[in-house]
């Protein structure tokens, strides 16, 4: 039996909601993840078709959410945790420290796609600050002083 199309699959989620447009966040993670984790044009459209809206209203639903991708994903992710105690603790410092490493702001992808640095409002390592995130995989306890080797050990991996 052939594998069900997104069309197919987004429709199956939209049947369990009252209203199919109510199924626009779940139709855009099975999008996302047809998409090689990013949502490019054409999947706003697809989106759009099977749950008959707009694509304007399902782009307007990936844009204000940070688990939607409207680019690419970097190969490697960076974000550095900026609550309260990872910020007590220096995570300013470490923040800048990656931009200095690695040569793009917070909130950008390096022009060769290889790097993404980010901020993240809580990694649940309160006790543990600074608490980084690489590609999802935490790292606790980051000075400022421990990134240009972090980065130099990630770009050999």
């Amino acid at each position: 039996m052939a594998a069900a199309t997104l069309h197919e699959r987004i429709r199956e989620v939209a049947a369990l909601y009252p209203e199919r447009r109510s199924a626009v966040i779940p139709a855009l993670h099975l999008a996302q993840e047809e998409h090689d984790g990013w949502l490019p044009p054409e999947a706003f459209r697809e989106v759009a078709d099977a749950l008959e809206v707009t694509p304007a209203y399902c782009y307007s639903i990936a844009s204000f959410y940070d688990m939607f991708r409207l680019a690419p994903a970097p190969k490697t992710t960076i974000e550095v945790c900026t609550n309260i105690s990872c910020a007590v603790r220096g995570a300013t410092e470490v923040l800048a420290a990656f931009e200095r490493e690695l040569g793009i702001p917070p909130g950008a992808t390096s022009e060769d796609g290889e790097w993404g640095l980010g901020t993240i409002e809580c990694l649940g390592g309160c006790g543990w600050a600074t608490v980084i995130a690489v590609n999802d995989l935490q790292r606790v306890g980051v000075q400022p002083d421990d990134v240009p080797a972090l980065v130099e050990k990630l770009r050999g991996d």
